[in-house]
């Protein structure tokens, strides 16, 4: 095909040398150099995000398919009462909503509390309770 030997390019050197001058020439050689260097950083960022498309593509296709489960119906105000009165679990399903507001309360937590949890686990506007 096109091939650039080693007599081409001290020709095309030589050219420049004459055309630029011994000035100029350090300069359009760096620059050319750092253009160089861009294009093999875009090329080789370039095929790593094509390898890696290529790569979770094949994982979706050989992952076999599952019907996502249907989302689960919003608890009620007594079940996630129900919840932060559970004990603590021990093992990495540790809740550490249920943990800090069982240790900020002490031992026992007023039904306001039971239920200012109750609104904020189920997204409810609090209403004003006397106290």
């Amino acid at each position: 095909m096109f091939e650039v030997g080693f007599t081409e390019i001290l020709l095309i050197l030589g050219i420049a040398l004459l055309v630029l001058g011994p000035e100029k020439l350090p300069g359009l050689a760096e620059k050319v150099g750092r253009w160089t260097g861009r294009a093999r950083a875009m090329a080789r960022q370039l095929r790593t995000q094509l390898e890696h498309e290529v790569t979770m593509e094949e994982m979706t296709r050989s992952r076999p398919t599952q019907p996502t489960p249907p989302p689960s119906p919003a608890p009620s105000a007594a079940e996630a009462a129900a919840a932060h009165s559970s004990p603590a679990p021990t093992g990495p399903e540790l809740d550490l909503d249920a943990t800090v507001s069982g240790s900020e309360a002490g031992a026992e937590s007023s039904a306001a509390d039971a239920a200012a949890d109750a609104a904020v686990a189920a997204d409810i506007p609090l209403t004003k309770s006397a106290s």
